[in-house]
């Protein structure tokens, strides 16, 4: 389903444009098609260019395996997962501009600076949220945090949790490079933060890549859905409300790619500070 959501986020803007768009599909042809090709890599690079692919990956899956998915628990839990959920996703990124600067192209390390300096927003930003969820479970669990108990919270701390999910999903814009952040669908110079710094990478390498940021965009909508919908109905209807609703979710980031341009890249950090100031006016309001 990763591959899933972009290509309803490609559907959906195709048909604010007017046009028909790359078949739904497109996303999984890519990646197919990448993997069936060889890998070429540069003399010049070493291991950790040939690593960051992988690694993105395999955090991505990791991370995606301690959230709990359509109101069912998690793969994997235990107090304090939260903590390594984040910074799996702060590793997967750490190599991805390793690579890119082992590259030792400056227009790799323009994009991996920028990337590094946003990355610094955005992590205070999810950990505000989640403080907030801690603080209203009294759990260290992400099982807990995004469980049944939510029904009842939103009851008695409705405005933290509309904050929370604000600032969620303005972190899942901005760590998926998508409008306003960064498009990924450029190849301009002067604007490219995510996309030029996987440029050298070719073949099964991409695909790992185009696959680990599929999984980093299901995941934080996993949770974002899993916070506006937080009732269990059972087994099967859970899973159908939560399929529909990621596929809300991604249509409505294709509609604000749609009717947004791109920030500039002064007013980035004031996007991601607005993000970090609504999750801890969440903890404000819920301590009053």
């Amino acid at each position: 389903m990763p591959l899933l959501l972009l290509g309803v986020i490609g559907k959906t803007k195709a048909a604010f444009a007017g046009c028909n768009g790359p078949p739904l599909w497109q996303p999984y042809f890519d990646v197919i098609k990448l993997l069936r090709k060889d890998s070429i890599f540069s003399n010049s690079t070493t291991w950790v260019f040939r690593a960051g692919p992988v690694v993105s990956l395999v955090t991505a899956l990791l991370a995606l395996s301690l959230v709990p998915l359509g109101g069912h628990p998690a793969l994997i839990s235990f107090a304090g997962d939260f903590v390594l959920f984040a910074y799996l996703l702060g590793l997967g990124r750490f190599f991805t501009i390793a690579a890119a600067l082992d590259t030792g192209s400056a227009f790799e390390g323009m994009g991996s600076a920028r990337e590094a300096a946003f990355s610094c927003l955005t992590e205070p930003a999810l950990f505000l949220g989640l403080v907030v969820l801690v603080r209203i479970s009294s759990s260290l669990s992400l099982s807990h945090m995004l469980g049944s108990y939510l029904n009842n919270a939103w009851h008695q701390y409705g405005a933290s949790l509309v904050l929370v999910v604000v600032s969620l999903f303005i972190i899942l814009l901005a760590e998926n490079s998508r409008i306003p952040f960064d498009d990924p669908n450029t190849h301009l110079e002067l604007t490219m933060i995510h996309e030029v710094m996987v440029l050298d990478h070719s073949g099964p390498a991409l695909g790992f890549i185009q696959y680990g940021a599929a999984l980093k965009l299901f995941v934080m909508a996993a949770i974002i859905v899993r916070l506006i919908i937080p009732f269990n109905t059972g087994i099967f209807s859970s899973w159908g409300i939560f399929i529909v609703s990621m596929i809300g979710l991604a249509i409505g980031i294709g509609v604000i790619e749609s009717i947004m341009a791109r920030l500039r890249l002064t007013q980035v950090p004031i996007l991601l500070i607005a993000a970090c100031l609504l999750s801890a006016f969440g903890i404000i309001l819920m301590a009053r």
